[in-house]
């Protein structure tokens, strides 16, 4: 795991005037900020109306917001990790659904006790890495419908999805509603790996939070205890935003003494 200060690299102070076109401009550029100030849960649903049209959903408050906690009720439900307090492997939100939403901001209402960092990975790094150690592994993870996710009415997807553009989205669960064509199944244990290599820590106060592109940004969590309780926001952006991410070119993908590629 990459040591790092990413609450601080990426912040966007959302009392300046031109917070919302910083917020557009990094979304675009970088797919992930952070914030703070969210002293309830009005704020957070004001700010997110700003920025992206909400989402409702199977899980959702009727505000549109999620509210989510150790309900100590769904621990052993396979697709309501988010409402425990184990740990929770990388993921895309909403991954079982033909169209994920674009954006999703997680604020901090109450930290835990101990534990519940956010993990957060590039999936533009990841696909760097992998591309540049092992092609086979990209052309296997990018062929069609050698991924399902979700339950009975789940989607078949594959993990990384190439664009006419050329552009290129990511798209992943690893629980119990992934299930994974034998052709790729070879490939996964270095994809977790390299998932691990390019993960940031992000320790989040009270009023705090981030904002990511949920084609290209995968989160995770690690386990905890106390009462933490974070509100999460799904949506569509309010804002010409291009799908996924551009992908490293060959000269910007450097590997390094290590064996991890640095992308510039």
């Amino acid at each position: 795991m990459r040591e790092a200060k990413p609450f601080t690299a990426h912040y966007v102070d959302v009392q300046s005037s031109r917070a919302e076109e910083v917020v557009r401009e990094r979304l675009r550029d970088i797919g992930m900020i952070t914030l703070s100030g969210f002293t309830s849960r009005t704020v957070v649903r004001e700010f997110a109306s700003r920025i992206m049209d909400i989402t409702p959903h199977r899980d959702s408050d009727p505000d549109g917001l999620t509210t989510l906690r150790d309900t100590r009720r769904h621990m052993r439900l396979a697709g309501y990790g988010g409402f425990g307090n184990g740990e929770l492997a990388p993921h895309t939100e909403r991954s079982g659904v033909p169209e994920p939403p674009r954006l999703m901001l997680l604020v901090c209402g109450t930290p835990a006790h101990h534990g519940g960092d956010c993990l957060l990975t590039d999936g533009r790094a990841v696909y760097a890495d992998i591309a540049a150690r092992h092609r086979d592994a990209i052309v296997a993870l990018s062929k069609e419908r050698t991924a399902f996710f979700g339950g009975g009415d789940g989607h078949a997807t594959q993990v990384f999805t190439e664009h006419p553009d050329g552009r290129v989205s990511v798209r992943l669960r690893l629980d119990g509603l992934a299930r994974f064509n034998p052709t790729v199944q070879s490939y996964l244990p270095d994809l977790r790996s390299t998932l691990t290599t390019y993960q940031i820590r992000l320790p989040l106060d009270a009023g705090q939070g981030y904002l990511i592109d949920n084609q290209r940004w995968l989160h995770a969590r690690e386990s905890f205890t106390g009462n933490r309780l974070c509100w999460r926001v799904l949506g569509e952006p309010r804002f010409p935003l291009l799908r996924g991410f551009a992908p490293a070119s060959r000269s910007a993908a450097r590997p390094t003494a290590s064996g991890r590629v640095v992308v510039s």
